[in-house]
């Protein structure tokens, strides 16, 4: 089967690292299937993945991809939801790809009751985009940063994946959204989404009930400053750096929570699933490849211009 693999650890050049050819058929184990993938998406975690992060050489060669919606063995529309039970791994999961084959091939292996049923009303590759960005994004805002008790979102960095998906679903719960960007075109589509588009660092009309964090020390005091009594700064990434300064005065004085998040469940990916068809709303896709240019998909991920998700048709 065609897949797209890491042959190496590249820190300086991941692209370096990708290979694109033939890979053996899985071999799924006692309580895993078999899914036909139709449509997958990529993250910043397949690049990270290239870079060597969470990806040992001893686990080379490994096909990327934790995204993808497929086709059962009983004919069954469905999408993946990519968290691998890993008594291994200190966190008691990992993702597909870190140490089980992902989802860049025309099939994967997973354990049945990963399979979550695609709606009707969804593409599948509107539902490719959904299982890591979107799922992070729905878990930042409503289990992590309670956004129900929420008026008010700051949402950092949008273009990328997370940062974009919680400007969607925060407008579509009814929420003031504000999201920043240093790329003035970028601001023009956060504005067209529905949000207050502000440059980095401005000083926002209101303080905000939920910050979403994935930017890290560049936008983290931002983010502090930018807190009402009580509000939650939730961080799932820190493309920007990971060692931001924290002023823990304002930490207690204004009461604040920091809160880490990753990923979310398998239940949340299905309401999140049902979140879109009841709110008409559908990810954001930057770009669409098909699989025999993911190279290209992958030169788009890692460029400044990417707004949205990158993803990969298979039928094409």
């Amino acid at each position: 089967m065609r897949a797209a693999y890491a042959i190496a650890s590249d820190p300086a050049e991941p692209l370096a690292a990708l290979r694109v050819a033939d890979q053996p058929d899985p071999s799924p184990p006692e309580g895993w299937v078999t899914v036909e993938v139709r449509a997958a998406s990529l993250n910043q975690h397949d690049l990270w993945s290239l870079r060597g992060v969470g990806l040992p050489a001893d686990r080379l060669p490994m096909i990327l991809g934790c995204d993808a919606a497929g086709v059962d063995p009983d004919g069954n529309e469905v999408v993946i939801y990519p968290v691998v039970e890993d008594k291994a791994d200190p966190r008691g999961l990992s993702l597909l790809s870190e140490r089980y084959p992902g989802t860049l091939a025309e099939r994967v292996a997973v354990p049945r009751e990963n399979l979550v049923p695609k709606p009707a009303g969804l593409s599948f590759l509107d539902a490719a985009c959904l299982p890591t960005a979107w799922l992070t994004a729905y878990h930042m805002l409503t289990t992590r940063g309670r956004v129900d008790e929420a008026s008010s979102v700051l949402v950092q960095g949008a273009g990328g994946g997370v940062a974009t998906a919680a400007v969607v679903l925060a407008v579509a719960m009814g929420k003031r959204v504000y999201a920043t960007s240093r790329d003035p075109s970028k601001r023009e589509r956060i504005a067209e989404l529905g949000a207050t588009a502000v440059e980095p660092g401005l000083r926002l009309p209101e303080r905000v009930d939920v910050v979403i964090e994935s930017v890290g020390a560049p936008t983290f005091e931002h983010s502090m400053k930018c807190g009402a009594p009580g509000a939650r700064i939730v961080v799932c990434g820190a493309t920007g750096g990971h060692l931001a300064t924290v002023d823990l005065r304002r930490v207690f004085a204004m009461r604040l929570d920091i809160l880490g998040s990753t990923m979310g469940t398998g239940a949340e990916l299905a309401a999140l699933l049902d979140l879109l068809v009841d709110k008409g709303i559908r990810p954001v896709i930057d770009s669409t490849y098909g699989f025999s240019a993911v190279a290209d998909a992958f030169a788009r991920l890692s460029s400044a211009a990417v707004f949205g998700k990158v993803a990969i048709d298979f039928l094409h």
